[in-house]
């Protein structure tokens, strides 16, 4: 046991390091940890990784799905549902169809159901690959929504189309109507669990006498509950996490009124998540040397060949689907007559963010290794190799592909960035007006006799003068913008330096150390405001 979790401790290490080193050479963290697991796998004397699936499905899979959802724009996802659906069950499906009958073609022996069955686990595409890879990128706003709902919903999809082809390889049958009915029961019911489920918490939330502790604890036990519930059932867990995430997520305003309580939740959160993912990223690339050795009556070099070829298949599959079939609905949808707006270039990028990662290995592991009568699993460790194939080309190569197209093409931002900037200063002038409103309905006694409230009040109405200007500026956006950036960078410089100095006057040891944090948390707030200009939207 103590030397179980030195080795969990040592390997939490080394992933720490070796992100600084991906950050270092600017290489996305995901394609480097895949890299350097493999590469740390073949060392000699190396503890052997095996991988638990249902650890990854109900340790890692919740949070990080309820994550992706709780920071996904209700709005933006709505508006979106058309191209968001088209891709995330549209194109799964597809994509299990077309690996189903190549497959069954070019492997002997390989079934149709069998060839289903590999096509539903490598279908999902990796939100966390995508993010990290295009972080700090200028790639329009459109997309990076599309990419994340698309995400958000293909691994339920995905999972459901793997549940109806192992049910078919067991039993030998299959039938469409049953399997389109049980589709719709298993999806809407996850759906249903997950919005009653987050009803539930909501009231906790809302009317239980919690502290910003206890509501970081709720949140983080939140996914767990809708995951589990829904699954007891046998409905989609990730359906139910997606729904409930979502209309958390929508609330959350009304749940935590309290700044404490957020800022306590996003450390936390952050921390979590950032930690599970990389986890999982490193031990896909320490789990191949068992695959391998688990591939039997294949010789790796006949495996990898058919890695290479499934691969190119799911690659060129989601092009196909991207490409033409959008331009054919945009005149039926808006929804995605915005998501073609940026020619050919967007679906270009979009293409090519079809990588794979954590959710595609642990669902290959899944696959039990007997069936009934203690029959092997046919194929069982040539569809885990052939996964792995699909995660290594689709994650490293198109990975490190995508930075250099997106330089290449030069892809301009639409309006998105200028159009947030202008929507920010509206909301930031109705603010002011609230906070003008209150000192003038509520203590215009108070600041008629207290100096520091009529300060306060005579810089919010030289801000709220400000920012109306700024509003109206907006038909130099572009100039505007570039101003405001200049503005922003300056800024983080001055807080920079005020850290700094903060730092020294806590060596002096002449002022209360609670006191010199107050500061710091002020100017992290302060900073906070203008945000990062190296995180991904």
């Amino acid at each position: 046991m103590h030397q179980q979790l030195l080795f969990v401790l040592v390997l939490l290490f080394i992933v720490l390091l070796l992100i600084m080193l991906a950050q270092r050479i600017k290489i996305a963290y995901p394609i480097f940890l895949v890299l350097a697991g493999l590469a740390i796998s073949f060392i000699p004397e190396i503890p052997k990784i095996r991988i638990n699936h249902e650890l990854i499905f109900l340790i890692f899979l919740p949070p990080l799905i309820y994550e992706a959802a709780w920071y996904t724009s209700w709005n933006d996802f709505w508006r979106r549902k058309g191209t968001i659906a088209f891709l995330a069950f549209d194109l799964v499906f597809f994509t299990s169809m077309v690996v189903a009958f190549a497959a069954f073609n070019i492997i002997p022996g390989f079934s149709l159901p069998l060839g289903f069955l590999l096509g539903g686990i490598i279908s999902p595409t990796d939100a966390v690959a995508a993010e990290n890879i295009l972080t700090g990128m200028k790639v329009p706003k459109t997309i990076l929504i599309i990419l994340k709902g698309e995400t958000l919903v293909n691994d339920a999809s995905s999972l459901i189309v793997c549940r109806f082809a192992l049910a078919a390889v067991v039993t030998g049958g299959f039938s469409m109507p049953a399997a389109v009915g049980e589709f719709i029961l298993v999806t809407g019911m996850g759906v249903f669990i997950g919005l009653v489920g987050a009803h539930l918490m909501y009231a906790v939330h809302r009317f239980l006498p919690t502290t910003p502790n206890i509501n970081t604890a709720l949140t983080l036990m939140t996914p767990y509950v809708l995951y589990l519930g829904a699954e007891q059932f046998h409905f989609s867990g990730i359906m139910a996490v997606v729904s409930g995430g979502l209309y958390l997520s929508f609330r959350s305003l009304e749940l935590f009124s309290k700044g404490e309580t957020r800022l306590n939740m996003v450390g936390t959160w952050n921390t979590i998540t950032f930690m599970l993912n990389a986890l999982v990223f490193i031990i896909i690339g320490l789990d191949l040397p068992e695959i391998i050795n688990g591939l039997g009556n294949h010789s790796p070099s006949e495996a990898i060949k058919y890695g290479i070829l499934i691969s190119s298949i799911t690659i060129i599959v989601r092009f196909i689907w991207v490409y033409p079939v959008l331009y054919v609905r945009k005149w039926f949808s808006k929804a995605t007559r915005e998501g073609s707006s940026l020619g050919w270039k967007g679906p270009l990028i979009m293409g090519m963010a079809g990588m794979r990662g954590g959710v595609s290995l642990a669902t290959a592991l899944s696959i039990p290794v007997l069936m009934g009568n203690n029959v092997p699993f046919p194929f069982r460790n040539l569809i885990l190799f052939i996964t792995f194939i699909v995660i290594f080309i689709t994650l490293v190569i198109q990975g490190l592909a995508l930075p250099l197209v997106i330089k290449l093409i030069r892809i301009t931002e639409t309006d998105d960035i200028i159009l947030e900037d202008r929507q920010h200063d509206d909301i930031r002038a109705r603010l002011i007006q609230v906070a003008l409103k209150k000192l003038d309905d509520k203590y215009s006694l108070e600041v008629r006799d207290n100096e520091r409230l009529g300060a306060l009040k005579n810089n919010l109405e030289k801000e709220i003068v400000n920012t109306n200007l700024q509003v109206r500026s907006w038909e130099f956006a572009k100039k505007e913008h570039e101003k405001t950036e200049l503005f922003n960078t300056v800024l983080r410089d001055i807080y920079s330096d005020q850290r700094k100095e903060l730092f020294i006057l806590r060596k002096e040891k002449k002022f209360n150390d609670e006191l010199i944090r107050q500061l710091l948390v002020q100017i992290d707030l302060d900073e906070l405001k203008i945000g990062d200009p190296n995180k991904p939207v």
